[in-house]
């Protein structure tokens, strides 16, 4: 129960919703009104975007190298350099190309590409291919819950910002 109550707080920190109050409705002129969207209504891809750009924030290549951008990690040949400075808008392009990269690794699991390329986005496609996560969704068993919320530790010490990460893919990209 408390592991349930996790995952829907996890969840509804990235869902927002409607506002409430009819009279500040009638007040606010058409144009400034701002409705909240529900993470639930994009598409499952665009949903993974957000969670990555949320957790992984922008990283500033100076300081994080070799990671820049949403997390990326310079491979050889690419025109990066320590001190890059990266526009949001390169860094958005770059997390949905590699991201892209991830799930195809993964296509031949279906409905759970999405969810493994998440995974293989923090932690690698050859922890991922080794996890019991991976092995457990290819055997048909869905009950991951536990093994996937084991992927929480950073630096050997469990880490509650991936905990949370965790219970947020759950919510949002596992498909039951």
């Amino acid at each position: 129960m408390k592991k349930l109550l996790i995952l829907f707080v996890a969840l509804f920190s990235l869902v927002g919703t409607m506002p409430g109050n009819a009279a500040s409705q009638r007040t606010a002129p058409a144009r400034e009104q701002k409705t909240k969207r529900s993470i639930m209504e994009l598409t499952i891809f665009e949903r993974a975007v957000l969670i990555i750009k949320k957790f992984e924030t922008l990283h500033d290549s100076r300081r994080h190298w070799p990671y820049l951008g949403y997390g990326h990690r310079k491979l050889p040949g690419e025109k990066y350099f320590r001190g890059y400075k990266m526009s949001e808008r390169e860094a958005d392009a770059l997390l949905r190309k590699d991201l892209r990269k991830f799930c195809a690794l993964y296509r031949d699991m279906g409905k759970d590409s999405i969810l493994l390329g998440a995974l293989a986005y923090n932690i690698g496609p050859g922890a991922v291919n080794k996890s019991s996560v991976y092995k457990m969704l290819k055997s048909g068993n869905r009950n991951i819950f536990k093994a996937y919320t084991s992927y929480c530790h950073y630096r050997g010490k469990w880490h509650k910002g991936l905990y949370t990460r965790r219970l947020t893919e759950l919510g949002a990209l596992f498909i039951p």
